[in-house]
């Protein structure tokens, strides 16, 4: 108050000029303030860095069986390879941060789409949450709490076992998390499901980060694509500019202000006291892949100043498919095919591949060509291509079925009893009890079977391909060729495993 007097004294003995400056200044402010008053809310709350209350209005944050307990969860995207490579990024992050990671169910392969980070176009953080959380508890409840998970279509045993990361499953989590037995939504009647989905939807907007962060509860990553580059232990500055930043062309075209900045994971979420003690910690998505000398979000290839994450990346280069799969695939090959064939991975339809016909078609017929000097005839060729079958005719695809005496051409479908086995197989991984109650309601256990059908038909074509003894012609930029190739590196079906399973 001392202050103000002798402000206002000093503002007494000015001019009358100074004086109207003076006023001028003040209504300034005074329209300033009012303007930001007015506009203060529609500020989107998640700008702010941390909103306590909100304890009040989600009990979970004030539980006590989060105490102590410190998750990373993530929403997967887009088709399984994509999800697969994002989940192994997850495993890394939980890793050198040490937080359990919360296994997600696989999602369809059009539930969600995250866009184009080279293009700078990519769905936000806590839209892209959202729409996956939405998506989980739908099919969830659509499956009756029957359905697959990473965990069931992916064999971890490895990385268990080597205690290098701790995971709980997305069920378990949303039971801890909400409060809530995902068993009620899957049997409840109608009365309680609106109930239920209230409060679903109250975790997952939470979760999302719509409602900002709260201290010692959330943190949700808006860190994106467009943004970051994640590292660790890299020499290169925290914080230092990315060799990929947007073009000029790009930045006037679509009015672009990110710059892409590289930071060390570890120093910006574990020696952040007010991050490392939150309970989850939200990311948005995971997925990298290599673009123009840099990676489009996570460039953690190796780690030699530490051995036990060192030792992680080198087992995460290659999960294998979990044990029912890998024997379905292998069955098709030596019962179905049974003499060595060559596998052509085809992807024609989806995204940019549609257009890329020609140069698909050419890799495949060079590759035909070049076999066909030295292999009896006629060469037995495995096809797995999002074509449909009734759709070849025209095609490079529809050539080589009219040559029935050079080349056998082989197919794998859903209605295949060697399928059916592979997606009771998948339900029965996380699920067996609850199979138990629907033994005697075979319609009903059936139906189950067929949901993941689609799902157990792509991952045993991926085996059946690695298993090719004359090759294998995979689609250039398909995240699915990438993960034959793996497979095929990594001995999946050599000769010598071929009679294991």
């Amino acid at each position: 108050m001392e202050a103000a007097s002798s402000s206002r004294s000093k503002w007494k003995k000015n001019s009358p000029l100074k004086r109207s400056k003076f006023s001028s200044l003040s209504l300034l402010s005074v329209f300033c303030f009012l303007l930001f008053f007015l506009s203060y809310k529609h500020i989107p709350i998640s700008r702010f860095p941390s909103v306590k209350s909100l304890t009040l209005r989600f009990p979970q944050c004030d539980s006590k069986t989060l105490a102590g307990q410190r998750f990373l969860w993530y929403p997967p995207h887009s088709g399984f390879s994509n999800q697969l490579s994002e989940f192994k990024n997850a495993i890394l992050m939980a890793a050198i941060l040490n937080r359990t990671l919360v296994v997600p169910p696989v999602l369809d392969h059009h539930a969600v789409a995250l866009g184009s980070c080279p293009k700078f176009r990519v769905t936000g953080p806590n839209e892209i949450r959202m729409a996956v959380w939405n998506n989980s508890i739908e099919l969830i409840r659509f499956r009756r709490c029957i359905y697959a998970s990473m965990a069931d279509v992916i064999d971890l045993s490895e990385i268990v076992s080597s205690s290098l990361v701790r995971m709980i499953d997305f069920e378990a989590f949303v039971a801890r998390w909400c409060g809530l037995d995902l068993n009620l939504l899957c049997f409840s009647g109608p009365d309680n499901e609106s109930s239920l989905h209230h409060q679903l939807r109250q975790c997952g907007s939470l979760l999302s980060g719509d409602h900002g962060n709260v201290d010692g509860c959330l943190y949700a990553v808006q860190d994106d694509c467009r943004s970051t580059v994640w590292t660790y232990q890299q020499d290169v500055e925290d914080g230092a500019l990315d060799s990929f930043q947007p073009d000029e062309q790009l930045r006037k075209k679509k009015n672009i202000s990110y710059v892409r900045r590289r930071k060390d994971v570890y120093n910006t979420f574990r020696l952040d006291s007010g991050v490392d003690s939150a309970s989850v910690l939200a990311f948005g998505s995971l997925f990298t892949a290599p673009y123009k000398g840099s990676e489009s979000y996570i460039d953690i290839h190796e780690a030699p100043k530490d051995l036990r994450i060192q030792s992680l990346i080198e087992k995460l280069e290659y999960l294998p498919f979990a044990t029912g799969i890998i024997k379905a695939g292998k069955d098709f090959a030596q019962n179905a095919i049974k003499d060595e064939f060559l596998c052509a991975q085809l992807r024609l339809l989806d995204g940019q591949f549609k257009n890329h016909w020609k140069s698909t078609f050419l890799a495949l017929k060079e590759k035909v060509e070049m076999i066909k000097k030295d292999v009896p005839l006629p060469i037995n060729i495995f096809v797995m291509t999002d074509l449909p079958e009734r759709n070849w005719s025209g095609s490079y695809l529809g050539d080589l079925a009219k040559e029935d005496r050079t080349f056998k051409l082989h197919v794998l479908r859903e209605n295949e009893d060697v399928i059916r086995r592979a997606a009771r197989s998948l339900l029965d991984a996380g699920h067996s009890e609850k199979l138990q109650s629907y033994l005697h309601n075979q319609d009903t256990l059936q139906n189950m079977i067929v949901e993941v059908l689609p799902e157990a038909l792509l991952y045993v074509q991926e085996v059946t391909c690695s298993c090719a003894s004359l090759g294998f012609v995979g689609t250039s930029g398909s995240t699915i060729a990438e993960n034959i190739e793996f497979m095929r590196k990594h001995g999946t079906c050599s000769p010598n495993n071929l009679t294991k399973l």
